[in-house]
């Protein structure tokens, strides 16, 4: 699958400073880090989600396709950006382009041959638009499929993190953007102490954190109930 880049700008540790921005309208001594820490915990656990908004999370998104980026702009809480890879300057049909292999696909033989073929069909094809028939590789990129890996740099904070996980870590979300949530967990999770207890206790699918599945057809695979 891809891969997630932590950037430095990242918040190293995110219960910290949610407890020194607390601390400055409780007026309370930032001075402290340990204090801090404590406050930050105690805003987390007594569910004082507006803190968490302090925390940045900057990282780089490589190697996914561009389907599941898209669904990754669909969190728009909290304003984050982002920049993604061109589709206007960088030349696809010239280079050609990876792309992501579903696993239904790629453990039947003979449907991987075709998915392949598939692919290099379409380069191929982009690749007489654009020299056999003069079009722009800005408009012939309009051909490439939603399979085909992308890049981007994203900033967003820790609020919009927690809410993203309670829907995409969910069985019933689509099987890359699970891989991908878990991809990021793991960056967050080797970046910091602090993030490692974030990662495990505020990433969370939304059966556990309400404790039962809300789904009209739950997936089954959880002892939550519906109440």
């Amino acid at each position: 699958m891809g891969t997630i880049t932590i950037l430095p700008e990242t918040t190293k540790n995110p219960i910290t400073l949610m407890g020194v921005r607390a601390g400055v309208c409780w007026n309370s001594d930032i001075t402290d880090d340990e204090k801090n820490y404590k406050r930050g915990m105690n805003c987390i656990k007594s569910g004082h989600g507006r803190v968490m908004e302090y925390v940045n999370v900057e990282m780089i998104l490589d190697g996914y396709s561009a389907r599941v980026i898209r669904e990754w702009y669909t969190h728009i809480g909290a304003l984050p950006t982002r920049l993604q890879a061109s589709t206007r300057y960088i030349n696809y049909s010239k280079n050609g382009f990876s792309y992501v292999t579903p696993k239904t696909i790629a453990d039947n033989g003979a449907a991987k041959v075709k998915w392949d073929g598939l692919m290099e069909h379409i380069r191929t094809e982009l690749s007489s638009l654009e020299n056999d028939y003069g079009i722009p590789k800005e408009d012939v990129a309009n051909g490439l499929p939603l399979g085909m890996t992308t890049k981007i740099v994203d900033r967003r904070n820790l609020r919009s993190l927690v809410d993203m996980s309670h829907q995409r870590k969910c069985y019933r979300a689509y099987w890359e953007y699970r891989e991908l949530f878990e991809d990021m967990e793991k960056a967050l999770n080797d970046y910091s102490e602090e993030w490692a207890w974030v990662t495990e206790h505020l990433f969370v699918p939304k059966c556990q954190l309400i404790g039962h599945c809300p789904e009209s057809k739950p997936c089954g695979k959880v002892s939550f109930r519906n109440s």
